[in-house]
């Protein structure tokens, strides 16, 4: 039996394809992996993340973008789409079309069961190969609970698991607080 050969791209060619997508894909070294729907509770977790973020805080600005905008990562050929991004200061993107950033300092992924893993593991490796990733917040679909992860030194995370309603997630890279009740407003647990 001949097995056939995937296709390989390179970014150039993704980009150009994706310019043109009905339909998400990330790229990944070569493969280009179409990207499932996100559930209502996966856009209400998402959007009332995003709703909490202040734009300024002090004499510090962030710019925070949802999973239109694609994240590049280098180090491992690899374009993908976070649910939020958080950056501090100013955005830093790969050309003037500014549609791929490279600077997160905070990266939120609501986690679903098909990708609950590969946020965990895999996507985590990856997003620590940028140098301004601090803080990565894993935020469940059914029940009050969260994976918050702070970077404490080059080569030590931190994980601290929130869980309850009353639950609160102190953030590090923004210096802000997010309550759970807040945080998953409107959602409806199955």
């Amino acid at each position: 039996m001949v097995l056939a050969a995937t296709k390989r791209y390179t970014a150039s060619e993704y980009l150009a394809l994706e310019d043109k997508a009905e339909f998400k894909s990330e790229f990944i070294d070569g493969e280009i992996i179409p990207m499932a729907g996100a559930s209502a509770n996966h856009n209400k977790i998402a959007l009332n993340f995003c709703r909490l973020l202040p734009l300024v805080i002090g004499d510090q600005t962030y710019e925070t973008f949802m999973s239109d905008m694609r994240l590049w990562m280098p180090e491992y050929n690899r374009y993908t789409y976070p649910d939020v991004m958080v950056v501090a200061g100013e955005p830093v993107f790969v050309d003037q079309r500014q549609m791929e950033v490279t600077n997160p300092c905070l990266i939120v992924e609501i986690l679903s069961s098909s990708t609950q893993g590969y946020d965990h593991d895999g996507k985590f490796r990856q997003y620590r190969s940028l140098s301004s990733f601090r803080e990565y917040v894993l935020v469940y679909q059914n029940g009050y609970e969260v994976d918050h992860y702070v970077k404490e030194s080059e080569d030590r995370w931190v994980l601290l698991t929130h869980r309850g309603e009353g639950a609160v997630i102190k953030l590090v890279s923004v210096p802000l607080e997010v309550s759970l009740r807040d945080l998953y407003k409107r959602v409806q647990f199955s």
